[in-house]
């Protein structure tokens, strides 16, 4: 019997895009009303315990990094947000696992470290870059870590949120103060993220019209279907 053929799709179908840019403000609301929170307690670690490894205790960041003006307008509004980012990443999740389009976004450690590593390399100008196929195995390897870091967001989010009625999920991450303080490394390697994201794609300029117009249709590779 014939092995079916798969469909011809875009590159960037339509609720990627979509919930891709969505993910722009609602982050940016998200990070800068959790820094005006932070402001009301600048330190990590329990009251007179605090952890010395952190460097900057007592850092207040720039009120241009801040919004909501105060700690109750702040929690209003990190919390509203909240809800419209988890449905717009619900909304991603769901759209990829069903269409399949996992297969081809996500990384799969027995086909992409290979290829991440080369294409590593390559990056250093040690070695001639490896095959590029839809995403090189360096990009799967980063957007998965970036929903990673989103699930790792959502929970200590949960355990400092509701601490009593979340006690078994603050309990695994450590604590109040330990799931306080893997929420904010959370947010820091978020931000880390999107900066190289945004300096790959100043560098890499064709990779950008795509994400507004979706891009060809074309046969994902046989790499990207071996998942």
């Amino acid at each position: 019997m014939a092995e079916a053929q798969p469909h011809a799709r875009r590159d960037q179908p339509l609720v990627i895009r979509v919930t891709h840019w969505l993910n722009v403000p609602l982050l940016a609301l998200m990070a800068m009303s959790g820094l005006q929170i932070l402001v009301a307690y600048p330190y990590l670690g329990p009251r007179g315990a605090m952890y010395r490894w952190w460097p900057l205790q007592g850092f207040v960041p720039p009120d241009l990094l801040r919004a909501g003006g105060w700690l109750a307008g702040a929690r209003a509004l990190h919390f509203s947000t909240m809800w419209l980012l988890a449905l717009n990443g619900l909304v991603y999740l769901v759209f990829v696992l069903a269409s399949g389009e996992w297969r081809r976004r996500t990384f799969w450690p027995k086909r992409d470290t290979g290829n991440a590593v080369g294409t590593a390399l390559h990056y250093l100008r040690i070695r001639p870059a490896p095959p590029q196929g839809f995403y090189n195995g360096l990009q799967r390897l980063a957007y998965t870590s970036a929903i990673g870091l989103g699930v790792l967001l959502v929970l200590s989010g949960l355990a400092i949120w509701k601490p009593v009625q979340f006690d078994v999920l603050a309990a695994i991450l450590g604590g109040y103060d330990s799931a306080r303080t893997l929420h904010l490394l959370a947010l820091i390697a978020i931000a880390v993220f999107v900066v190289v994201h945004v300096v790959t794609v100043l560098l890499h300029p064709k990779t950008f019209p795509p994400m507004l117009t979706g891009g060809p249709e074309r046969v994902p590779s046989r790499d990207d279907q071996q998942a």
